[in-house]
């Protein structure tokens, strides 16, 4: 039977400049469903990447009414560990429900998000055929990009002989390859940035 396990987790705070920050959240993507690319993923995004997502998805699908989002409250306080984790159960609860709509499925940009690191601008230019690499090559080049999941740590580990097969190049011109790429699954939980 088919499965689809979303995980938001690990809000963390992030420095845009000097006088403003946002935060962003890991999404982690378990299934077995044909309908994915990749069979886990883990991606950082904020909350107005899924207000993005959100507007495109129900701009596709006209008919089906989306799940709403947590909404966005002038009284945020990202330093209110409270505001924070509600902020990530509704999101997660979001993408739970937008998961079981195989309409919504069937759109890019929602693999995209859920598997990539690109922006906004870059998913759409993907989509509407404006870039040289494939929605597939983007989920694809992404992965080779990421650190290894845990899971597929131990596998190696257990299978290791000689070659590092890990060592792919990523010419790919997928966007930038600074740490928000790789930001990786991690087994433990990560150390509080300050």
């Amino acid at each position: 039977q088919e499965f689809v396990t979303v995980l938001v987790r690990d809000p963390r705070i992030q420095k845009e400049d000097s006088w403003h920050s946002y935060i962003d959240y890991e999404i982690f993507i378990h299934t077995n469903s044909i309908c994915f690319t990749r069979k886990t993923s883990c991606v950082r995004r904020r909350y107005r990447e899924f207000v993005w997502l959100r507007q495109r998805l129900q701009s596709n699908a006209v008919l089906i009414q989306l799940p709403e989002l947590p909404s966005r409250t002038p009284f945020f306080n990202m330093n209110n560990p409270n505001h924070v984790d509600h902020r990530r159960q509704g999101l997660q609860e979001f993408l739970e429900k937008i998961l079981q709509d195989a309409l919504l499925l069937s759109d890019s940009r929602l693999h995209l998000f859920l598997q990539t690191q690109l922006s906004p601008e870059d998913m759409e230019a993907c989509v509407s055929g404006q870039t040289k690499y494939s929605v597939a090559d983007a989920i694809l080049s992404f992965a080779s990009l990421n650190r290894r999941f845990p899971i597929e740590d131990e596998e190696e580990k257990k299978g290791k002989n000689d070659a590092d097969s890990d060592s792919e190049s990523s010419s790919s011109g997928l966007g930038p390859s600074d740490d928000s790429i790789s930001c990786g699954c991690k087994a433990s939980p990560a150390s509080e940035e300050s």
